[in-house]
């Protein structure tokens, strides 16, 4: 099942199930509960994210090529980070460059993104699928120089900015998806393909992880887990390839979908 967050014509927001004529099926109860697929029949107006998470969690340095291409050592362990909710973008609208914390070196990064769908703790990797409920596409946008040089040392504010974690355009439960370590992802800038790879490629797979970020620690249903990203990112280019406004970024992964975003400036209101 495709499950998308939508606006109707009306303005009300619902959960659907997607069918391949492009119509949606109405969901009835909780995606982290009790749902059903109803009988009713509604053309989306506006996709939005297709949830809104509990909690982000990001797994950096994840890919064996991008580790490379960063000029990193392979971690023993998964390396986590975290970005505020604050940064959850919709399919569609767009990414904005900083301009009150300026930043001249903001990054796409395609992403897996694990939607889990039950509350969890201390989960051996053997049963970890069974708290997944899906799949979406993620972007984990990154100010590489707030990241790197002005972060103080840790990414977290590099990586928080609002727009920087668009997420879309659907959920695909876990049952469509039969490996999600064996997925073609890529991201394409103004229509270049500019990553292109294999989420094999994953240092720690989906279990794995999942293992790993409930150890010790309950994991909520609506969690998102950002599995880390392939090799090709802008910040790796000779010259380095910056996301600038007017730039239209692509996020697309076999079996899900393609979650598309615009570039502008930040508008910089004051929001008391």
């Amino acid at each position: 099942m495709k499950i998308i967050r939508y606006e109707d014509r009306n303005g009300g927001i619902s959960h659907g199930a997607l069918e391949r004529d492009g119509r949606v099926r109405q969901i009835h109860g909780n995606l982290f509960g009790s749902f059903q697929l109803s009988e009713t029949l509604s053309i989306p107006g506006k996709f939005l994210a297709p949830l809104i998470p509990t909690e982000i969690l990001c797994i950096g340095l994840n890919y064996k090529r991008h580790a490379a291409e960063s000029g990193m050592a392979i971690p023993d362990y998964p390396v986590l980070f975290v970005k505020g909710v604050n940064s959850l973008q919709n399919p569609g609208d767009p990414i904005e460059i900083p301009a009150t914390l300026p930043s001249d070196e903001v990054d796409y990064e395609c992403e897996l993104a694990i939607v889990m769908g039950k509350r969890c703790k201390n989960v051996p990797r053997d049963c970890a699928m069974d708290y997944v409920l899906g799949y979406t596409c993620a972007n984990d946008v990154s100010a590489r120089d707030w990241q790197i040089r002005k972060g103080g040392g840790q990414w977290c504010r590099g990586k928080t900015f609002d727009t920087f974690c668009p997420l879309g355009p659907a959920i695909v439960t876990r049952d469509e998806i039969r490996d999600p370590n064996a997925l073609r992802i890529c991201t394409l800038l103004n229509g270049e393909t500019v990553q292109d790879w294999n989420t094999a490629d994953m240092i720690f797979d989906v279990p794995a992880l999942i293992e790993f970020l409930s150890g010790s620690t309950t994991l909520l249903p609506g969690t998102v887990i950002l599995t880390g990203t392939p090799h090709g990112v802008g910040m790796a280019a000779k010259p380095p390839r910056w996301l600038k406004p007017g730039d239209v970024v692509t996020v697309d992964i076999e079996g899900i979908g393609a979650l598309t975003n615009p570039v502008v400036p930040e508008s910089r209101p004051f929001q008391g």
